[in-house]
């Protein structure tokens, strides 16, 4: 019986010992269960109420998705309404990674079917690894029909890819206006990141120069939309719901598109610009910059290799030469020596000066371009003989200070405030300019060279096409103008662009007048500089101009024609008519091809020609 009543004992001290262990093992197991289930109700509640609804619209995207569509850009117009650029259906390739189980083998094979380096292909992924796994990737614009064929017919192999049909610019005219006009281009990551382009996503086109860029806001149209059923793949199922995209608004333009046919089909094979404008309206009926741009190329993409040869190229077909091209003016700017030496009353139209071929001063001659001379001239004879020694006289008398007030009067040295991107002012040098500028005194010898265009003069095509308007129309210096009113899709004009006077010219209208009847002799009589501009029953007057390239001195005694081509002067030609009662100036600036009156006033001559049988209703129309 001990025995027993001991064994009981040692049996209760080691159950009241497993006892207090259970019993602590029980309470923390309680513990733990009670943390688990708390921790699984609140993230139900994370889940379910805190972000149920957007956790609700994530699952709706594994079965309905938006698929944007982009709306058809406003169209182009001459400003009789003629459209030059419209748009068409191109299709480009998109790609869902969420709908592509193995998206390594969909690059690949889409490489393949592409003929695309893979490189290539995940560039365009990379771009838009910031945005959802769920919206599409542009892959390929404008696929031609074959791939779309075969992607049609195979798109069971290609999850999560997808031809879509969106509209394409179409350029009606070719290349017509291709510097005015500009291109589109995807729009860029630093694009889309920038608050202004928030309305876009990646891919999507925009405007990348002329006035495709700077009136993008107009011309884009707003997207539509259709939320889409698909199947796990990315497959559409059905429609169930859809809005039509608007389109953009239309820009009426300024320009005619005859005249500026005329204009770049004058200039095919050279380098330079020509510019044509209403001259009491400031309205800009042509502006070509030669050689075009080749728009088409920059469709779907440009390619590097194209790109880089357009950045080499030596005639700068990149650069809008009417107002990106700074050109010493030459002889165009004696129209202002001219006004500056009568306003300032240091001339008379009966001043008379001799011109033996040159003028000596500081025992340094300053030559005529006709060596032989020009004898005793006056001014009216002076500028249509475009001689230089008279006006070196002229200047020297009026002082640099005192012609860049008129140059500045008359447009030159600022920029002209036209809505195209990188307008350049030019020049107009002063005597406080070059000691600010070089911390040098002023010359008079400098100024010889100034009173001729020479020297540090600057100026545009687009400058001095206003600055020959503004002679001939009561001295008014408007803005030039090339839009001519913004339409909606329905035609319906939304807004106008009224002229817009910037400032009168200095000078009297008797010394314009004066001016510009020397300027119609250059064209019409026998010794004038530009008789090649010379119309039937259409009085016309005009200034050449010859603006010298510096040349190196082992070329001083090669003849000009057989100089290289970036040795050789620019050539200029400015005009007007009718004299009577002036209508159009127009101003051809011609690249390293010699003189004005052989080589620019020709082309002139063919702007005029086309203007005048347009007005008499017997112009073809492109």
């Amino acid at each position: 019986m001990p025995r027993i009543r001991r064994a009981v004992e040692k049996i209760h001290k080691i159950d009241e010992e497993e006892l207090i262990v259970l019993k602590k093992r029980v309470e923390i197991a309680t513990i733990v269960i009670i943390v688990f289930i708390a921790l699984l109700v609140a993230r139900l509640w994370f889940l379910q109420i805190k972000n149920g609804e957007e956790y609700v619209k994530l699952s709706e995207n594994n079965r309905i998705r938006i698929q944007q569509t982009q709306a058809p850009r406003g169209n182009i117009l001459d400003r009789f309404g003629r459209v030059i650029i419209t748009n068409r259906p191109y299709f480009n390739l998109l790609w869902t990674k969420e709908d592509a189980p193995n998206p390594d083998e969909v690059t690949k094979r889409l490489s393949q079917i592409l003929n695309e380096d893979i490189s290539n292909l995940l560039t365009s992924i990379r771009e838009a690894a910031g945005q959802p796994r769920y919206m599409p990737i542009l892959i390929k614009e404008d696929i031609d029909w074959k791939t779309l064929v075969y992607i049609e017919n195979h798109h069971l192999e290609l999850p999560g890819v997808r031809v879509e049909a969106v509209p394409s610019r179409d350029y009606l005219y070719g290349n017509m206006a291709s510097h005015l006009i500009g291109y589109l281009g995807q729009i860029s990551k630093t694009e889309l990141e920038a608050l202004k382009y928030n309305k876009y996503q990646g891919g999507d086109p925009i405007g990348k120069m002329g006035i495709e860029k700077i009136f993008e806001n107009e011309l884009r149209g707003e997207k539509g939309f259709r939320y889409l059923e698909v199947d796990v793949l990315g497959f559409e199922q059905q429609v169930l719901q859809h809005q039509d995209p608007m389109p953009g608004n239309d820009l009426q333009l300024t320009l005619d598109i005859d005249l500026q046919n005329t204009a770049e089909k004058a200039m095919e094979g050279i380098a330079g610009a020509a510019v044509a404008m209403d001259v009491n309206t400031g309205k800009l009926l042509a502006i070509a910059s030669a050689p075009s741009l080749k728009l088409d190329e920059f469709i779907g993409g440009i390619s590097t290799r194209v790109w880089q040869e357009l950045l080499n190229d030596p005639l700068h077909t990149l650069v809008d030469k009417s107002v990106q091209g700074q050109y010493p003016p030459g002889s165009t700017y004696k129209i202002i020596t001219a006004l500056a030496g009568l306003s300032e009353k240091v001339i008379n139209p009966q001043t008379t000066f001799y011109c033996n071929g040159g003028l000596h001063m500081y025992n340094r001659r300053y030559g005529c371009w006709k060596k032989s001379g020009h004898g005793a001239i006056s001014l009216q004879r002076a500028l249509s003989e475009s001689c230089d020694v008279y006006f070196y006289q002229v200047g020297q008398k009026v002082g640099v200070d005192r012609l860049a007030a008129y140059a500045e009067s008359l447009g030159l040295g600022k920029k002209t405030g036209i809505e195209l991107e990188h307008e350049k002012p030019g020049l107009v040098p002063t005597s406080a300019w070059k000691k600010m500028k070089k911390n040098e005194k002023w010359q008079d010898g400098e100024t010889l060279s100034v009173a001729i265009g020479q020297g540090f003069n600057l100026a545009t095509p687009l400058q001095i096409c206003r600055m020959t308007a503004a002679i001939v129309n009561g001295g008014k210096l408007y803005k030039p103008q090339i839009i001519e009113a913004i339409k909606d899709p329905d035609g319906s004009t939304m807004k106008k662009i009224e002229p817009k006077l910037l400032g009168k010219v200095n000078g009297s209208a008797q010394d314009r007048e004066f001016i510009v009847r020397g300027l119609i002799d250059a064209v019409n009589t026998r010794h004038g500089t530009a008789t090649s501009a010379k119309m039937e029953n259409i009085i016309v007057g005009g200034k050449t101009g010859t603006a010298q390239v510096v040349r190196m001195a082992k070329f001083k005694s090669i003849p000009e024609s057989q100089l290289p081509r970036k040795y050789k002067d620019h050539a200029w030609f400015t005009c007007f008519a009718p004299a009577e009662k002036p209508e159009i100036a127009v101003t051809v600036l011609v690249e390293h091809s010699g003189h004005g009156g052989s080589v620019a006033a020709p082309i002139a001559k063919q702007i005029l020609e086309m203007y005048f049988k347009e007005k008499n209703g017997d112009a073809p129309t492109p």
